[in-house]
């Protein structure tokens, strides 16, 4: 059994790691933590997410001290703000645990990236040469040997696994840049109260035009530019993506089934994606899942994808914990399905 940790156990992300580590075979939940300046420090998590009652009834302890934190510990789950992990991770990783960070701390090395889109500059160059991007479906060699896994983002996760298979296989022409939109539910904007998520100021609208920090996630790890555009949706959870790209000259519709299925369908190892045959991907699918479903449609040079994921599990707890599964040689949907 692996000894198991979550830091910022207190919102949305955090409360759903609590519930898949709780029933993990293999994991042992031994510690929930908060900001030392916490106002739940000392609750039971059960008290703010009533649906872990007699499920995960752990206190939230104030994160004082790192040391302590990760006695006896082999796993860490950061499900913190981007600043916080930055700070911490290189403290748990030196103490010898395994990092599975889900803010955006480490997902991108490039110049100015953090200081551009995050608003400080990033200390731990090292650490973002060794960080493995946690894109369970692609990068498994990877995670299985890593120690500082950078779970991706929600938007990113849905966008670059409609992508990728078609990128790999070289069937799109990259000099029109294909084009996302996607729509999130609240529960993306996190727990804490604000105007910009309150069921009642939620209207369909656009955010982040040309800024959004997810666009250029996309783009490194895609190695091809792309034009990003997100959505916040008046609904609770899930992410639904429609891609529009070009086919490279030539293209077929069998030549795109064929590069999905090679990706997803005939993979070796189990995974979390699903296809969709002539069918377009909906949210009411995959919400309180593990999974990406994935669709698209061909129509001349043109191809339109959809992909659908919630935000909470696929767009970050339940792919950490698939990235757990994978670094530690278990099979890649324990606790998930």
């Amino acid at each position: 059994m692996l000894n198991t940790v979550i830091v910022g156990a207190s919102g949305y992300t955090g409360a759903e790691l609590a519930k898949i580590v709780s029933r993990h075979p293999q994991l042992t939940l031994c510690g929930l933590y908060v900001s030392a300046t916490s106002l739940d420090a000392g609750k039971p998590l059960s008290d703010l997410h009533g649906q872990l009652r007699d499920v995960v009834d752990l206190p939230l302890q104030p994160l004082t001290d790192i040391k302590t934190a990760a006695a006896n510990i082999d796993i860490v789950l950061l499900a913190t703000a981007h600043e916080v992990s930055h700070d911490i991770a290189a403290e748990f990783l030196n103490l010898g645990c395994q990092v599975f960070d889900l803010s955006g701390a480490f997902r991108v090395k490039a110049d100015g990236f953090y200081y551009q889109y995050y608003g400080f500059e990033h200390q731990h160059e090292a650490l973002l040469d060794s960080a493995v991007y946690g894109l369970a479906e692609w990068n498994h060699d990877q995670i299985r040997q890593a120690q500082l896994v950078a779970v991706p983002g929600c938007y990113p996760t849905a966008s670059q696994l409609a992508l990728k298979p078609l990128l790999v296989a070289g069937l799109l022409d990259c000099d029109q840049w294909p084009v996302i939109n996607a729509v999130s539910g609240v529960s993306g904007a996190g727990r804490k109260a604000n105007m910009t998520n309150s069921f009642c100021e939620v209207s369909l609208q656009a955010y982040g035009l040309f800024t959004h920090r997810h666009q250029p996630e996309i783009a490194h790890h895609l190695n091809c530019d792309i034009i990003f555009t997100p959505h916040l949706g008046n609904f609770k959870r899930g992410i639904l993506a429609t891609i529009t790209a070009k086919l490279a000259i030539g293209v077929t519709a069998d030549e795109v089934t064929a590069a999905m299925e090679s990706a997803y369908l005939n993979a070796a190892d189990q995974h979390a994606v699903r296809l969709l045959k002539n069918k377009t991907a909906k949210l009411d699918d995959v919400v309180g899942s593990c999974f990406c479903d994935i669709g698209w449609q061909v129509q001349g040079e043109h191809i339109i994808l959809t992909a659908a994921i919630d935000n909470l599990l696929k767009g970050a707890s339940s792919q950490a914990v698939q990235c757990i599964n994978i670094r530690n040689s278990f099979p890649q949907l324990t606790a998930l399905v």
